[in-house]
């Protein structure tokens, strides 16, 4: 039943945009419920993930858990509020503001930081052995601010307390206190770059934000009360979502009743025995892949494959760069080290290029922030560019300081900080322009670092602080900056001319999601013992970041070693900038470039099969029923999308119900 007063609502809200007097639409009843549920998302994600051993709902950019909740809330919640009480509905632009702390408060309980950091600080001490020697290289190298010191906090972190000890709270107080100043500042560069930029990617390029599409088809695009969406109305959306959620239930009947098979969606061919390709089914890939353009959605599964094939040829030649202690590549890169440099030199192009092309706004923001130009109108920003820039300077000096404090060497710092923007900046127009939901770096800020910089340079104390870094700037997979440029987006697309509190109410979902996932994940730890949890946050990672610096130590890389990585690092930047100048000055040129610099990641080889049917789906339909039947179309891919993250929450919370473990319902990697 048609909520009217939302209606007419909506249409008094048009009516004060067209007059130019804005409007601002983020209450503090919407502060209140994105609060809570950032809090839920930041406590529910860790919790299923580590004791229950499900799908990450935080994983990726996608950022499921957000994505099924604000389902509930616009589908179920919404239109129960309206049928009680028209006045107790949300409006579009309260939903804009939910939705954007929910996926801000996504990128921090697991992949995005909180999961990697704590596991690792203890960890240099609770897997030091004689026999690597931990505690002689890299010990005495850690700072007593950055990790626990009491021996038996850390052993009982990884092993569980004995019955009804308390939680060693204090002796977490001042390293949590040392990173929440890192981590702030990070967070806070973050933000304060997306308002910076957002008018050159939202206004003067037009990027098409994938991700946003189907929140802003869950409210309606401000067309409407959200319970009367016309997407829900869509027998096609429905069709779109049965069919995963038939498909992945017969996964989640199987973990129960072993005599239900479950509908094979993964295979791995390995060509010529050396090089895996995986076949792996993901309809929210699908999904999204649709709202791509065609050339961009192209160019991801084909440079995967040429990036594949890249590498099988280099394991049949036996060719490899000269080094040791490439166990990095299958964890954090791709199939070869070469493949890895080359996506690095290709991800600082695509950044440089997208900053030159940008220069003009850059230069508007810097008059208006030094000079106050009254010529620039930052009105209808998040924040003022004065206030965006200060912060952004202020946020690079503090983690500039806290770097160096930690033992990076200060001339290695502006190096470190430069190739991680680059990393976090070029995922996030990525993301922003081809919509991939599940994405990571191919190449990562500290390995590039120690690998171009090399280790006796930097020493011992460098090599460990370095390793540090691995919390907040390896593993990406998600990002406080991607999420958001994405709410930006969607406040724009309701036309909300002053989003001031919107990158308040972000800030505050990041706040909370800090706290609550931080106290979560220490709950879980000492309850029942980092060890029992999920074996590659609490083992892996931590033995996977300080084996890499130990081995950093005791064998120095040499100068062949780090030329040979610049050289493939240079022919990568090269390939890229041919690329993209190919496609700025030949019209016919078909081949888009935005998929070279993430070709080869792990992540990628999980869903560029996905990709190629999404991109195979829209162009049948294009070619043979024109933009109508995209447009028709279009709540079908939004069901698939829908359709398995539903069936993924509904199993979680069946599981966490039963206390069933590892009942895995795939989203769109492992």
């Amino acid at each position: 039943k048609s909520c009217r007063w939302a209606i007419r609502s909506t249409e008094k809200n048009r009516t004060l945009t067209h007059r130019g007097l804005g409007l601002q639409p983020f209450t503090l009843r919407a502060f209140v419920v994105g609060g809570l549920l950032s809090v839920f998302l930041s406590f529910a994600c860790p919790y299923t993930v580590f004791l229950h051993h499900t799908a990450g709902m935080a994983a990726d950019f996608i950022a499921a858990g957000a994505v099924f909740l604000f389902f509930l809330l616009t589908f179920i919640g919404n239109r129960l509020l309206c049928m009680l009480k028209e006045d107790w509905a949300l409006q579009s632009g309260e939903l804009i503001l939910v939705y954007t702390m929910m996926i801000v408060a996504s990128a921090i309980p697991t992949w995005g930081l909180i999961a990697n950091l704590l596991p690792v600080l203890p960890g240099a001490y609770y897997y030091a052995t004689p026999e690597n020697n931990w505690a002689g290289i890299i010990h005495p190298f850690i700072p007593e601010w950055v990790a626990p010191q009491d021996p038996s906090a850390i052993k009982y972190f990884y092993e569980g307390l004995p019955k009804g000890e308390p939680i060693p709270w204090d002796a977490w107080l001042l390293p949590m206190g040392s990173w929440l100043v890192l981590i702030t500042a990070v967070y806070a560069g973050m933000m304060s770059s997306m308002v910076i930029i957002r008018r050159q990617w939202i206004e003067y390029e037009r990027l098409s934000f994938p991700l946003t599409q189907l929140p802003l088809e869950m409210i309606g695009r401000g067309d409407g009360a959200p319970s009367t969406a016309r997407l829900f109305q869509s027998p096609l959306l429905w069709a779109g979502f049965a069919l995963p959620v038939f498909i992945f239930s017969t996964h989640g009947l199987h973990h129960y009743y072993n005599y239900i098979t479950a509908i094979d969606v993964e295979h791995v061919y390995r060509l010529f025995r050396t090089t895996p390709i995986r076949i792996f089914l993901s309809f929210p890939v699908i999904g999204f892949v649709y709202f791509v353009n065609l050339e961009i959605s192209f160019s991801l599964w084909f440079f995967h494959l040429v990036a594949r094939s890249q590498s099988l040829v280099f394991n049949l030649i036996g060719f490899e760069l000269p080094g040791h202690g490439e166990t990095f590549t299958g964890a954090f890169g791709g199939g070869s080290p070469a493949v890895s440099h080359q996506a690095m030199g290709a991800m600082a192009v695509l950044v440089v290029f997208g900053l030159w092309v940008a220069r003009s706004h850059l230069r508007d923001v810097l008059r208006r922030a030094l000079f106050n130009d009254a010529d620039v109108d930052d009105s209808r920003e998040a924040l003022s560019y004065r206030s965006a820039v200060a912060i952004w300077f202020g946020s690079g000096l503090v983690i500039a300081l806290w770097l160096t404090s930690s033992g990076m060497p200060l001339w290695a710092v502006p190096f470190f900080l430069v190739t991680a923007f680059f990393t976090f900046f070029g995922l996030a127009r990525i993301i922003a322009e081809a919509g991939v939901g599940f994405c990571r770096a191919q190449m990562v800020a500290p390995i590039f670092s120690v690998y171009s910089l090399g280790s006796q340079p930097l020493g011992h104390a460098g090599l460990v602080s370095m390793g540090l870094t691995y919390t907040w700037a390896v593993d990406i997979r998600t990002s406080v900056m991607a999420s958001t440029i994405n709410g930006l987006k969607l406040a724009d697309a309701l036309r909300i001319e002053r989003p001031r509190r919107l990158i308040a109410g972000a800030a505050l979902a990041a706040a909370l999601s800090l706290v609550t996932a931080a106290a979560t994940t220490l709950w879980l730890a000492y309850t029942y013992g980092g060890i029992n949890l999920q074996s590659w946050f609490f083992k892996g990672m931590p033995q996977t970041v300080f084996g890499f610096v130990a081995d950093k130590i005791n064998t120095p890389l040499t100068e062949p070693i780090v030329t040979s990585r610049w050289v493939f690092t240079a022919v990568g930047a090269a390939v890229m900038a041919a690329l993209m100048a190919l496609r700025q000055q030949v019209v016919t040129w078909p081949l888009h470039y935005v998929g070279f610099p993430i070709a080869d990641t792990w992540v990628m080889s999980w869903v560029w099969f996905s990709i190629f049917l999404g991109w195979l789906s829209k162009l049948i339909i294009l070619r043979y029923w024109g933009v109508q039947g995209y447009r028709q179309l279009r709540p079908l891919f939004l069901g698939f999308i829908l359709g398995q993250i539903s069936c993924a929450g509904v199993w979680m919370v069946i599981d966490v119900w039963t206390g069933t473990v590892g009942n895995y319902i795939h989203i769109g990697v492992r």
